[in-house]
């Protein structure tokens, strides 16, 4: 049988690991990118083309689909693989997030978040039990356990009061996943640690997190505006707090440049929307950078949006031809943009996980680096 969660080391390169985590739907390949497929689906791609990129796993949203279509409704129908027609590993955050960012929140209590609805105004309450429950209602492989997340702008006192609250959360999570029988016995469960850019707060969240015990530990709280310097400030100590048995998974993260940094510090898992939605609005990523295709200068140009990139997109359209897509509004447009920005973030996994494997993350973390900030034209 297939092991429930087994995540295994196969090289490093100074902080940066390369590795594998094995799940009864299939291998995980570390360092990993995880398309985000909010409502599930990961908007512009068919789920074949998603893996055809090189996906080994996507990422669903509780708060979403807790309430388009209820997670009541995706169990009735099967659950979240075969509803959306992918059939590897899936991680669904907490739903924390949102809640606080996009919801008109009403109050945060000892009990959990009672919010409206952005959708129609309807009153609801997000708790750690009641989070567990919609994760297992999904279906979900990799279930997150909930947390409060507060502006890196707070003062100390508010970042340590969430912080603390988050502990207790977390433990209520680690014992509403493991009242989840049968799916408890085949998902894993990530705890996240919090403590915004305060090393202190960080470690006392990891040492609370650690004494519940968990598959994998989530860094949370970054890429919420505090800028790279300070991200990857938090970056150089956060991750070497966390169990280095276990995954750390950088929560939210983001551009390349963000992704090869944190690698190097000692990041395994990562997950954004920026690939999906810069290829809907437009932009382009290529080992020099990124392109806005809607720029004049791409109106006649009949090369590939990357002359080095294997994608499917690149090898049958120019620049031109997207261009005009794009300009157009055409779906097709933000269909192709989208299918060659999954295919580079995946790219670039696999290149940084060789470059790790080689002994030579140094090297290549200092030529993408050069590649991707080299002046425009």
């Amino acid at each position: 049988m297939n092991p429930r969660f087994e995540f295994s080391i196969q090289a490093t390169d100074g902080a940066a690991r390369t590795g594998t985590i094995a799940m009864r739907r299939g291998e995980i390949r570390t360092p990993a990118f995880m398309p985000v497929g909010t409502a599930a689906t990961v908007k512009a791609v068919k789920p074949a083309d998603v893996r055809a990129a090189g996906a080994d796993i996507i990422l669903g949203n509780t708060y979403h689909l807790m309430l388009r279509p209820s997670a009541e409704r995706v169990a009735r129908l099967g659950g979240l693989h075969g509803f959306m027609g992918w059939e590897r590993p899936i991680l669904t955050d907490s739903g924390g997030y949102q809640v606080m960012s996009l919801s008109d929140l009403t109050k945060v209590t000892e009990e959990g978040v009672a919010f409206k609805s952005h959708l129609d105004g309807s009153r609801h309450m997000l708790s750690p039990e009641r989070s567990m429950e919609i994760q297992r209602l999904l279906g979900s492989d990799i279930v997150m356990a909930f947390d409060e997340l507060v502006p890196a702008t707070s003062t100390r006192d508010v970042q340590a009061a969430a912080m603390e609250r988050s502990m207790r959360w977390a433990r209520r999570s680690r014992d509403g996943f493991d009242a989840g029988g049968d799916h408890a016995e085949g998902a894993a469960l990530f705890g996240i640690q919090q403590g915004a850019l305060d090393e202190g707060l960080r470690k006392a969240s990891a040492d609370a997190l650690t004494d519940i015990g968990f598959d994998g530990y989530a860094i949370g709280g970054l890429a919420v505006g505090e800028g790279q310097e300070a991200m990857f400030g938090v970056l150089d100590y956060a991750p070497g707090q966390l169990p280095a048995d276990r995954p750390r998974y950088l929560m939210g993260v983001g551009k390349p440049d963000d992704i090869v940094g944190a690698v190097e510090r000692g990041v395994d898992m990562f997950d954004c929307v920026l690939p999906t939605r810069s290829g809907r609005t437009g932009q382009a990523f290529t080992r020099t950078g990124p392109i806005n295709i809607r720029n004049a200068k791409f109106a006649e140009d009949s090369g590939p949006i990357d002359p080095t990139c294997p994608c499917p997109t690149c090898s049958g359209w120019s620049r031109a031809y997207i261009h005009h897509l794009v300009r157009s509004g055409e779906i097709l447009g933000a269909m192709l943009m989208t299918e060659h920005n999954l295919w580079f973030y995946q790219g670039l996994m696999a290149d940084l996980r060789t470059a790790i494997a080689d002994g030579r993350l140094r090297d290549f973390a200092e030529a993408f680096r050069r590649d991707y900030y080299r002046p425009k034209d």
